[in-house]
């Protein structure tokens, strides 16, 4: 199975096909990188609030890591506290 998946977050931000995409990728892949495009911010204030949508939303079996405007979202096997 592919460790990382690729997905592009762009000036739509997150919604609701964007988090369900991102459920169905890790149906194949352990990790998600998402690209934050110029199109949607280019403040770091703003990607940190992406992110803790996008894991406020998934659920909590998931954890994000903000790297410049990559967000990097892994799912964990067992319940995160």
């Amino acid at each position: 199975m592919p460790k990382i998946g690729r997905v592009q977050l762009g000036k739509n931000g997150v919604t609701e096909n964007f988090i369900e995409s991102l459920r169905n990728y890790f149906k194949g892949y352990e990790n998600v990188r998402v690209s934050v495009l110029k199109s949607a911010t280019r403040d770091k204030k703003e990607t940190l609030e992406m992110s803790e949508k996008i894991v406020e939303n998934l659920g909590k079996n998931y954890t994000a890591k903000i790297i410049g405007y990559t967000i990097v979202v892994k799912k964990w096997r067992k319940n995160v506290r």
